[in-house]
């Protein structure tokens, strides 16, 4: 049902209520129902809300792309090796999403001076998992 809405407000002209998302939905969802899954949308950082009289308008807050990657980060968090997960995403990458990727990852660290950025010659991190190089 988080898709529905998500798509619902993807669609929408601008900010709306919940019960023009409801309309849009269809089917047989109470309004509360819409309001609940808005809720917890809004609680995983996937929608905003702004008050508008008496009523939240909701929009989404990100396009497709950034909620797909809000839903990757959320994956990512649940699990408690993330260093073996990362490694085996980017080891089914294609030639192109790694060279991508490194692109990517290039920019964000010329965009971002003095944070730390792991080096060469930093000690491997330890996990379960043997990692290729990618």
């Amino acid at each position: 049902m988080e898709s529905q809405v998500l798509a619902a407000l993807q669609h929408a002209p601008g900010p709306v209520t919940a019960a023009w998302v409801r309309e849009r939905i269809g089917g047989d969802l109470a309004y509360t129902t819409v309001m609940t899954i808005l809720s917890r949308l809004h609680a995983k950082q996937a929608v905003s809300r702004e008050r508008s009289g008496r009523a939240y308008v909701w929009t989404p807050a990100a396009d497709e792309a950034g909620l797909a990657a809000l839903r990757m980060r959320r994956v990512l968090d649940g699990e408690p090796d993330r260093d073996a997960v990362l490694t085996s995403f980017v080891s089914a990458l294609s030639p192109h999403e790694k060279q991508l990727l490194r692109t990517l990852l290039d920019r964000a660290t010329d965009d971002a001076p003095g944070q730390d950025v792991p080096t060469d010659d930093a000690p491997a991190p330890t996990h379960r998992t043997k990692h290729k190089p990618f």
